[in-house]
């Protein structure tokens, strides 16, 4: 699939009086266009400083940024300003005008590139129909709730047809049945126009529930990336290991050492493969993490299971779930 975004050997220090900030340690990354992207760390990984450069936002230190073949560094002025209007930004705080309504808001880019005000008019009609909110064209950003406000940033962002969407933190001050109507608004956006979408977030359910590939940044480094359903089905790194187990903390007081996780895939998912192991195993086994998340509309699970200190007893429940094509990962020192 064609790369829209090419990331090669990135690095961005900050110099501060005091202090030097490595955010960025030459991260290589590709986005291939139509794709959502969901780029994760924790707070202070590097991530937001990523995003801000595939615009130029931040000029990286070293390293190279491609937009479509095109080498962000060596673009004029003029150039630049271009390619930004093909990257649109939408942030956590939303950044609307408060001293004008929402059609307003939705006009200013049109504004700011020379559109005629009946032309941006028009088209910030069409886009408030996009994203559901007609009736609130009048409406001052202070008379409208969170997701409102962020449908809003949306609606602008889109104004002048990008081919890039960058969302920084964007569901990060919204409630969760919010974050669920933005991301699925975001969805339908990428689906109808094909927008390639670049996500930046700290939540795990967030890529879970639109992205087709992540990016897991950890102290500045691209630790793991992939597809979504092949990073959480076996996360490589411990990085990814916290993100994907939720960011549990070793269980302590257990006797047994020996852990392993098991991933469930569609029919799996409902099958009671643990109750049946441990009736033919004749032996207990302790569940420390279950859950069931859904990924691109499949569920998918995962279970951390304690075995038995038998190592026999163990490699036969091992064997089982094998047996199954579960996909098994044991867990060094998963408890203490």
């Amino acid at each position: 699939m064609e790369s829209i975004i090419q990331i090669k050997d990135v690095t961005k220090t900050f110099m501060g009086r005091d202090n030097t900030v490595e955010a960025l340690k030459g991260i290589n990354l590709e986005i291939a266009k139509g794709n959502i992207c969901g780029i994760i760390g924790m707070s202070g990984a590097g991530k937001s400083t990523l995003v801000r450069c595939l615009n130029f936002l931040e000029k990286p230190t070293s390293g190279t940024v491609l937009i479509e073949g095109q080498d962000l560094q060596q673009m004029g002025d003029a150039q630049l300003r271009k390619t930004r209007t093909e990257i649109a930004m939408i942030f956590q705080h939303f950044n609307l005008l408060m001293q004008r309504n929402v059609l307003d808001n939705i006009c200013f880019p049109l504004e700011i590139v020379g559109m005629k005000r009946r032309a941006a008019k028009k088209r910030a009609a069409e886009l408030l129909e996009v994203v559901g909110l007609t009736e609130k064209a009048k409406a001052y950003p202070a008379q409208l709730s969170g997701g409102q406000k962020q449908r809003v940033a949306i609606a602008r962002a889109l104004a002048n047809n990008p081919k890039i969407l960058l969302c920084d933190e964007a569901t990060s001050a919204l409630d969760p049945t919010t974050t669920k109507s933005i991301l699925g608004l975001l969805k339908e956006i990428n689906e109808q126009y094909g927008i390639t979408i670049v996500i930046i977030t700290h939540e795990m359910s967030v890529v879970q529930e639109i992205c087709n590939q992540v990016a897991i940044i950890d102290d500045g480094n691209l630790v793991e990336s992939g597809s979504v359903e092949e990073v959480f089905s076996r996360p490589q790194t411990k990085a990814a290991q916290k993100l994907v187990f939720q960011g549990e903390r070793s269980t302590s007081l257990m006797k047994g050492k020996r852990c392993i996780r098991i991933v469930f895939r569609e029919n799996s998912s409902f099958e009671p493969v643990i109750g049946n192991m441990v009736l033919a195993c004749k032996a207990p086994v302790n569940i420390l993490l279950a859950d069931t998340k859904d990924i691109g509309g499949i569920a998918h699970g995962q279970m951390v299971l304690q075995l038995p200190e038998d190592r026999v007893t163990a490699e036969k429940m091992i064997h089982y779930l094998r047996e199954r094509n579960l996909t098994i990962e044991e867990l060094a020192d998963y408890v203490e």
